[in-house]
């Protein structure tokens, strides 16, 4: 529950101006050792799972919402504050009227047993958080981004992520040489692998490898890889979306667990 509750009226609150740098860098997360969330859904998920809520920020009409108020009041410092300045602060087009900063977990630790997803230089905000929702549902606990993935934690992968963030185990900046670690074999996705998806000998837990958008993955990463494979297309195109591919790849791996067992 909130002990500190402050109206803030000024631009130049300090408290501003540091959220504003936080804001406005995807990454800069990194630097503050905090992580901007924006909106009642991924707010309300971060304390579903019981995560410790720095500061709150809330407009003022918000503040008279009794949901929105008690969600605020999980914070240990409420910020409310004019609409005008919340637009300040916010990364969305049209402005939540409730957002979090929460404390960033560190670039993680990897856990060498855990079913993993590997994401090799993915590029865009949106299929690394959809593919970190595939996760999520599909049992996989942890998501290892290779050094030149999209920043994990900035505003357009949470929002893509929709709240699974709060309950993976996220390794950021990873090296292809940490992978060696894993006590499970590598599985790749490529369009080029003779061996498909449905008739591959998919073991549990493995680690699933997902490349960039438009170069795959890695050569160098596809060598340290048990096993690749390819998803058919009767369809005709050339390749999937790789948040597609991935949760096609992980709910394949889901379903074969389900009926071994």
């Amino acid at each position: 529950m909130a002990e500190h509750v402050n109206a803030i009226t000024s631009r130049d609150n300090p408290l501003l101006v540091r959220l504003r740098k936080l804001t406005a860098d995807p990454a800069a997360y990194r630097k503050f050792g905090q992580v901007w969330i924006e909106g009642e859904h991924l707010c309300s998920a971060f304390v579903r799972r019981g995560g410790a809520v720095a500061l709150a920020v809330i407009t003022d009409a918000a503040w008279q919402l009794p949901a929105l108020r008690e969600l605020a009041r999980a914070a240990a410092a409420v910020a409310v504050v004019p609409a005008a300045l919340m637009a300040g602060l916010s990364t969305l087009e049209s402005p939540a009227p409730l957002c979090f900063s929460v404390s960033w977990p560190g670039h993680g630790a990897l856990d060498v047993d855990r079913a993993s997803v590997v994401l090799d230089r993915l590029q865009d905000a949106g299929n690394v958080g959809n593919i970190l929702r595939s996760a999520a549902a599909f049992g996989f606990t942890q998501v290892i981004a290779i050094k030149g993935t999209a920043a994990l934690w900035s505003p357009k992968v949470l929002r893509a992520g929709m709240g699974a963030h709060f309950g993976l185990h996220l390794v950021e900046a990873a090296s292809e040489d940490a992978l060696d670690a894993l006590r499970m074999p590598m599985v790749a996705t490529s369009s080029h692998a003779t061996q498909v998806l449905h008739d591959a000998p998919l073991l549990w837990p493995c680690a699933w490898v997902l490349g960039h958008e438009g170069q795959g993955v890695s050569a160098a990463l596809l060598q340290r890889c048990a096993l690749s494979v390819r998803i058919p297309q009767p369809g005709g195109e050339e390749s999937l979306n790789v948040a597609s591919a991935a949760a096609v790849c992980l709910y394949e791996s889901a379903r074969r667990r389900s009926a071994a067992t």
